[in-house]
């Protein structure tokens, strides 16, 4: 399953991130994969490394810098 979900700001937790597998992508946590913590805010992107899930900031978001790093 590979998938790109745009995520917002109010998505990440209070360390610039979440958690993979995310109801954003519409996954199921208890059939998935381990939960693994991706730093969205550090480059404005990651992506899962068990799932290829490709999560990305808003531009509005990038653009501001109103995240905190």
């Amino acid at each position: 399953m590979t998938s790109s979900i745009v995520v917002k700001e109010s998505d990440l937790n209070g360390h610039g991130g979440i958690f993979c597998p995310s109801p954003l992508a519409h996954m199921s946590v208890w059939d998935s994969h381990p939960k693994v913590f991706l730093d969205v805010a550090k480059l404005g992107h990651a992506t899962c490394p068990y799932c290829s899930t490709h999560y990305t900031l808003t531009q509005d978001v990038l653009s501001s810098g109103s995240k905190t790093l």
